[in-house]
């Protein structure tokens, strides 16, 4: 069998795997307690992992922040000298299982989504999303009102939803994508269906939470997650962690299982080459800004919520949100091209996510780093845009850089 024949095949294998995989939310549980690896000494963060004199700016605020939060150091400067000494160890979140958004950030008392694969076993983690506000850990910024919110996300909005997920015996998460996708979500930039459907689901089992008297408990959590719209996109990226694992060490296979970002690079994982990162530069970028800010105020953190679009999702389902014009610019015309050009990258369609727009065709699945490199194509990713000093500054098309992928090719050979 010659080599494309037997990439092919193995392409195949992988696209089947992803697709076929099937995440429910079985638990929330704070990081330290489920998390494979995790110690109370851990801080994990987004991106390939690099030495801790490589982290600068806000992703490098936020790991140091983090520390201080979980109470591993008094102040940055104690917690700088304890990682330098390796009395703290920061660690990249795919490493264990886990995504993070923009700089990511977990500490083991953190609270996370526990997301299986109810075929296989493999397992997903996200943390959970801080709320509305400009300013969050994940952004670089920490001060009091930012440690309040991480403390209420674990005492608590967890508790919550801890006990609603085991009262419905888990949740199972592709129906409900399948579904927000035809309701105007692409599960990346756009979640509004998904966290409206997802509180749809529990609702039966919070009222009787209600009734049974956590009341106040309930009604808070409720109306968290009622006015925080993204608070699916951390369930989204979870599934599709578990999703792009499933696929993970196909011999020969060229499909992508993972995108990820860092202060400094981007870096791939793909299926035939296991845990090996294929590193570039950081994407370019296409953004609408908030008022106030130029292009010359946006820094890099980190981020690996493009998982989503490694299964499918995200800037590869554009032409189901419109809607995200709004938020990050373009036109409907621009997002129907742009996610037509994926089907030329990718080896297979997704035969559940479904795009209405384009007579209900399967999303583009299944990123082929030697299709990247034959046609050009660079991956689109909608996301979030970190500023100097912290804080969301906008959103926008990022494109991953084609130096991972030739690299990723060569070492395919």
């Amino acid at each position: 069998m010659t080599a494309p024949s037997l990439r092919d095949k193995a392409n195949r294998v992988a696209a089947e795997r992803m697709c076929a995989a099937r995440p429910t939310l079985v638990g929330v549980e704070p990081a330290g307690a489920v998390v494979p690896g995790m110690t109370p000494t851990t801080i994990l963060t987004s991106g390939p992992p690099l030495a801790w004199s490589d982290y600068y700016g806000g992703q490098r605020h936020a790991i140091l922040s983090a520390a201080v939060y979980e109470g591993l150091a008094p102040d940055l400067d104690t917690a700088d000298a304890a990682i330098r000494e390796n009395r703290i160890t920061v660690e990249s979140t795919h490493d264990h299982g886990c995504v993070g958004s923009v700089a990511g950030l977990y500490t083991a008392s953190m609270p996370v989504f526990v997301v299986e694969d109810a075929a296989t076993g493999v397992r997903g983690f996200c943390n959970m999303y801080e709320g509305e506000s400009r300013k969050r850990l994940n952004y670089g910024v920490y001060d009091e009102t930012v440690a309040a919110g991480l403390d209420f996300l674990r005492d608590g909005l967890a508790p919550v939803l801890a006990e609603a997920v085991r009262r419905a015996g888990g949740v199972p998460l592709t129906p409900l994508i399948a579904r927000a996708l035809r309701m105007g979500d692409e599960l990346h930039s756009r979640n509004t269906a998904a966290t409206t459907l997802f509180l749809k689901a529990l609702t039966p089992v919070l009222l009787d939470m209600a009734a049974d008297g956590d009341h106040l408990a309930v009604r808070t959590a409720y109306g968290f997650l009622a006015d925080s719209d993204y608070s699916f996109l951390r369930l989204a990226m979870a599934a599709a962690k578990v999703s792009a694992d499933s696929a993970r060490d196909v011999a020969h296979s060229s499909v992508v299982t993972a995108m990820s970002i860092s202060c400094r690079e981007f870096g791939i994982r793909v299926s035939g080459t296991g845990d090996t990162w294929h590193r570039g530069p950081l994407p370019d970028v296409d953004c609408r800004l908030f008022d106030g800010f130029t292009e010359d105020d946006i820094e890099w953190m980190g981020g690996e919520s493009h998982i989503t679009e490694t299964t499918g999702l995200g800037g590869f389902a554009q032409a189901a949100a419109f809607a995200l014009q709004q938020y990050q610019g373009g036109s409907p015309q621009a997002m129907v091209d742009m996610n037509q050009r994926m089907y030329q990258i990718t080896v297979a369609e997704h035969p559940e996510y479904r795009i209405p727009f384009l007579a209900f065709r399967g999303s583009p699945v299944g990123i082929d780093v030697f299709k990247v490199v034959e046609t050009g194509i660079q991956p689109v990713i909608d996301g979030g845009l970190a500023g100097r000093g912290g804080g969301q500054i906008g959103a926008g098309i990022l494109r991953a850089p084609m130096e991972c992928f030739a690299k990723a090719a060569a070492a395919l050979g």
